[in-house]
C-alpha cells in the first residue's frame, strides 16, 4: 500500500473526526442538526478522497479484493452524506432514514478492511 504524505494523513484523520463529531453533535445540541449533515458530507469527502489516494500496486489477489471493499465503503460514506443532506433539508426523493442503512454498510466495510488489510500485508511480508 502506498502511504499517504503527512498532509494527506492530516486530511484523512480530519475527515474521520468530522464525520464522528457531526453524528454526535445532534445528540447533545439540537440546533446543530441543520449543519451536522453538511459537516458529515465534508468529512466523508475528505476521508474518501484520501482513501482513494492510497493505492495497492502489488499482485496479491486478497489485498486487491480488500481494497475494492475499502473503496466501496468510501463510496457508501459519501452516499450517506448525500442522503443525510436530503433527509435534513427534505430535498430529493429519499427523505426518510435511508442514510442509516448506507452508514451501517459503510461501517461494516471500513471496519472489516481496517483490521484485515494490515494482517494480510504482514502475512505477505513474512512469506517474502
Amino acid at each position: 500500500m502506498r502511504p499517504l504524505t503527512p498532509w494527506q494523513n492530516v486530511l484523512f484523520r480530519t475527515g474521520g473526526i468530522l464525520m464522528l463529531l457531526s453524528l454526535l453533535f445532534p445528540l447533545f445540541w439540537e440546533e446543530a442538526t441543520a449543519c451536522s449533515s453538511l459537516v458529515f458530507a465534508l468529512g466523508a469527502l475528505l476521508f474518501a478522497a484520501m482513501q482513494l489516494l492510497m493505492r495497492y500496486e502489488g499482485d496479491d489477489v486478497t489485498l486487491r479484493h480488500l481494497r475494492r471493499q475499502q473503496i466501496a465503503g468510501a463510496v457508501f460514506l459519501v452516499l450517506t452524506g448525500l442522503l443525510l443532506i436530503g433527509h435534513t433539508y427534505r430535498i430529493g426523493p429519499l427523505k426518510a432514514d435511508e442514510w442509516k442503512l448506507t452508514l451501517a454498510i459503510a461501517a461494516i466495510f471500513e471496519v472489516y478492511t481496517a483490521f484485515r488489510i494490515p494482517y494480510v500485508l504482514q502475512r505477505s511480508e513474512k512469506k517474502k
